[in-house]
């Protein structure tokens, strides 16, 4: 008996995540398509790597239109949902159009499957930014959510539509509620990649210091192709259900600059780094940690690589992407 290859949809496929999602489901085997906004430019930094490996194919989570085009056209097995405007301190600036994309993008792609008619495995992003000012610590699965930010109470709306669609209309949906996740293909605009692409200049001579907002914030940071394992495990489980993902150790902003500086044999990182107030956010989220029992127990997962690994892959790669090494 032939097995069908099974096909899944990307939004946010240029993205950290979705490349490294991409990157995962070819070594499965997989049919992919991966979502983009239709520009005139391509952002295809972190996917150049797939551009004859996948089919790009074009949709906005602002359209409504294009997403049910989009799943008539890829026809997927299962769509995994990371499309979004994933910068927290941006969403101050532009809290329309995250509550737009982040919020009322996943009803949109909800009703276009819904609209098809076709069984189809859904994922959505959540993210462990829905907890906010925390109630208890360890976060777990029942924790009461308080987000902190735009970006935060608009996940928490796809969050909840995901989950109200699931028992609505037995649509196979899961959330996983990610914790930080980094990596190499993180977007420099995230703290941490500001981290070490400013460690590799100052290392390298291009630059003096690093202007950074809180140093005091704490979070469970993991690194991302662990995490997108995660994704997938979930939707190939029998039952759909929402999962912490999460390392369960908690460090501070300070903590990765004394890690970072290490990799390049500074010590005393303080005198490089300046706080400058506009990166300080208008409500802070303080110290986020994740207990990833339930996925442990039920997906069998657990994260592989640690912290400091992490940190270190990230210094690396920017000081070779600098250096102009492969």
């Amino acid at each position: 008996m032939e097995i069908k290859m099974k096909t899944a949809l990307i939004t946010g496929i240029n993205g950290q995540d979705g490349s490294y999602l991409a990157d995962l489901l070819l070594t499965k085997d997989y049919k992919i398509y991966g979502m983009e906004r239709r520009t005139s430019r391509k952002n295809r930094v972190n996917t150049g790597h797939l551009e004859d490996k996948i089919t790009f194919i074009n949709g906005d989570l602002a359209d409504q239109n294009s997403l049910l085009r989009t799943i008539k056209e890829s026809d997927p097995d299962e769509i995994y949902n990371l499309g979004a405007m994933s910068f927290v301190g941006e969403s101050w600036n532009t809290p329309e159009t995250t509550g737009n994309i982040d919020g009322l993008g996943v009803l949109r792609m909800l009703e276009a499957i819904r609209e098809y008619g076709k069984p189809i495995k859904f994922y959505q992003a959540s993210t462990s930014e829905m907890f906010g000012r925390v109630t208890e610590t360890p976060q777990i699965e029942t924790t009461r959510f308080y987000p902190r930010s735009p970006y935060g109470v608009s996940k928490l709306y796809g969050h909840w539509i995901t989950k109200n669609y699931r028992e609505s209309y037995d649509i196979f949906t899961c959330n996983g509620i990610l914790f930080n996740h980094e990596s190499e293909r993180r977007g420099k605009e995230f703290v941490t990649r500001k981290i070490t692409d400013g460690v590799a200049k100052i290392h390298l001579g291009l630059a003096d210091h690093i202007a950074l907002g809180n140093l005091d914030a704490k979070r469970d940071w993991g690194y991302a192709p662990d995490y997108v394992e995660a994704m997938w495990l979930m939707l190939q489980h029998d039952i759909p259900d929402d999962y912490i993902i999460a390392t369960g150790k908690s460090y501070s902003i300070k903590r990765f600059l004394t890690k970072a500086f290490s990799c390049v044999g500074i010590p005393d990182w303080e005198r490089y780094v300046v706080q400058d107030p506009r990166f300080l956010r208008p409500a802070e989220v303080d110290v986020l940690i994740g207990d990833c029992s339930k996925a442990t127990r039920v997906l069998g997962w657990k994260p592989r690589v640690s912290f400091d690994e992490m940190v270190s892959r990230m210094v690396v790669s920017d000081i070779k992407l600098l250096s102009g090494e492969k």
